[in-house]
């Protein structure tokens, strides 16, 4: 598939397939066996989370990564031929990214992933890439191993770039590298001792003018090439009660995209990040429900 009109946002890598169970609690003690409700199996990972909000919010968005020939792989296509999305797509000899997400009544989660499935073997095709690249405004990168072989293509393109390290914990090298070549930069400060320093070596890396992390209820730290130091924002209180986690850091980075499509300054969008992150967490794992437009700014009131 090739697209040839103007995109918002093209995201790299980041698609598969979650197994949720419902635990009792988190961590799990040790036990031979637990009776658990249904255990569901549905396409949505990082990249996949993102283009649906990105999408749900109004921004054109096209999604590109390796997919295996298998019923996971079915299930990203269905996915994103529900919500309208294209996806481009490139053979895996492995098979579709998987993981399993145990998540507990709080709605925390500890989520396991295969490692057997993608590596260093996938790529993407650099005619592909500059291709896709050219025609859109944005392109968000997965740290998945697809994306890390694209970051210096990208660097020689005329395109802003961001990236999610997720639970970086400030040290690790093959996170950094995505942080060294991306314009603005999100991590979670869930393993981050120093969240502020985090940021500030973020943008010392040279490339980044916004760096965020995220801290749950907490709220957040937000860093930008004009600030002096690392401002700290609000959570959102949830608009229903909080049954999962899983997705919100995505779902904040989406409404944080949208607010830097609209022009608006970092602080406003930390604060559609926020929201959009709230909503993600009254969603049960097992379902996918983006934010739309409409519901951000009406959330958003006179921001």
């Amino acid at each position: 598939m090739r697209v040839t009109h103007h995109l918002d946002v093209l995201v790299l890598g980041g698609a598969g397939v979650d197994t949720i169970v419902e635990v009792p609690q988190l961590p799990l003690p040790y036990a031979d066996s637990y009776l658990v409700p249904a255990i569901t199996t549905r396409a949505g990972q990082t990249g996949d989370f993102l283009a649906l909000g990105l999408a749900a919010l109004g921004l054109r968005t096209h999604h590109l990564d390796v997919l295996g020939d298998d019923p996971e792989g079915a299930l990203v296509r269905a996915l994103h031929d529900k919500a309208g999305i294209g996806l481009t797509e490139l053979p895996s000899s492995t098979g579709t990214k998987r993981a399993v997400n145990l998540v507990g009544p709080d709605g925390r989660r500890l989520s396991l992933y295969d490692i057997s499935r993608g590596g260093e073997h996938d790529r993407f095709p650099e005619p592909l890439l500059a291709e896709l690249a050219a025609g859109c405004r944005h392109v968000h990168v997965c740290i998945t191993h697809p994306g890390a072989f694209a970051l210096a293509q990208l660097a020689a393109l005329d395109v802003t770039v961001s990236t999610d390290l997720h639970n970086w914990d400030g040290e690790n090298p093959y996170h950094e590298q995505f942080a060294a070549a991306a314009d603005v930069v999100f991590v979670s400060a869930a393993a981050l001792a120093d969240p502020e320093a985090a940021l500030r070596r973020v943008l010392a890396l040279g490339r980044a003018g916004i760096a965020v992390a995220t801290d749950g209820d907490r709220g957040g730290y937000l860093l930008t090439r004009d600030d002096d130091a690392v401002r700290r924002f609000a959570a959102v209180p949830p608009p229903r009660p909080v049954v999962d986690s899983n997705g919100a850091g995505d779902a904040f980075a989406a409404g944080f995209l949208y607010g830097l499509s609209q022009g608006l300054p970092p602080d406003v969008c930390a604060r559609y990040g926020a929201i959009t992150g709230a909503h993600a967490c009254t969603v049960a794992a097992t379902e996918v429900d983006p934010l739309d437009r409409a519901g951000l700014l009406a959330r958003a009131g006179g921001f």
